[in-house]
């Protein structure tokens, strides 16, 4: 669905990215680890066009979104769930899910409101409250209902867990798994490996910019060297 080869990118003439390949599959659960620094976000912001590819490929259902803006690439079906979550403060929780709502292709099982709202009952008496007044969990879940809200065939979590509580994080894997079983092709960006081998069909490790080693869930519990060799501090 979502394939990168020799992408490289950068800040003006700093360059971060260096002859990145990936792929994510229909249906598969991709995740991209690596220290702080490495290049994670900034490979989502050149997938998403946010920032522009110096040279490589990004392809997305066999068609090129190479440098395309950042609405073309939402609009060919890739919803982000940002790092710091991003929800329009001045909205209401009805208001911000709404502003995002887009129809599903045909065939689809359409995400709406109330399918949101059945995902994350914790937003359901929140509804008429202002983003701003939310809780970073509350607010980390209405990202993540609000990239929904676009019926994305794929979707990217940058850090969806970082910096909450470890009850409120659990949720947050609760809900990642369950958009799994709907058969959602997602790429996931996050530090708790144990929790990603739960879901994920492919890890991609990155260091310096390059990919630098993948492989499978089993494989990455059968060798424990793989995290502290590139996740260890």
């Amino acid at each position: 669905m979502l394939e990168l080869a020799g992408v490289q990118a950068g800040y003006g003439e700093v360059q971060v990215l260096y002859d990145v390949s990936l792929k994510v599959g229909q249906g598969q659960v991709v995740t991209l680890l690596g220290r702080n620094g490495m290049g994670k976000t900034t490979t989502v912001s050149t997938i998403m066009g946010i920032l522009p590819a110096m040279a490589g490929t990004i392809s997305f259902d066999g068609a090129s979104i190479a440098r395309q803006s950042p609405f073309r690439v939402a609009r060919c079906g890739i919803g982000l769930v940002p790092e710091g979550r991003q929800v329009f403060p001045n909205l209401t929780v009805r208001e911000n899910l709404h502003v995002a709502g887009r129809k599903a292709r045909p065939g689809a099982s359409p995400w709406d409101i109330e399918k949101v709202l059945e995902l994350l009952p914790a937003l359901r008496p929140k509804l008429p409250i202002m983003g701003r007044l939310l809780s970073g969990g509350e607010q980390q879940m209405l990202a993540i209902g609000r990239a929904l809200m676009t019926n994305p065939r794929l979707l990217i979590l940058d850090e969806a867990t970082e910096g909450l509580a470890p009850i409120i994080r659990a949720e947050i894997w609760r809900c990642i798994t369950k958009i799994k079983s709907t058969g959602q092709s997602i790429l996931v960006i996050d530090k708790n490996v144990k929790a990603l081998m739960a879901i994920a069909d492919r890890h991609y490790f990155i260091e310096k910019g390059r990919i630098v080693h993948d492989c499978s869930s089993e494989a990455l519990r059968e060798d424990r060297s793989l995290q502290q060799r590139y996740l260890g501090v």
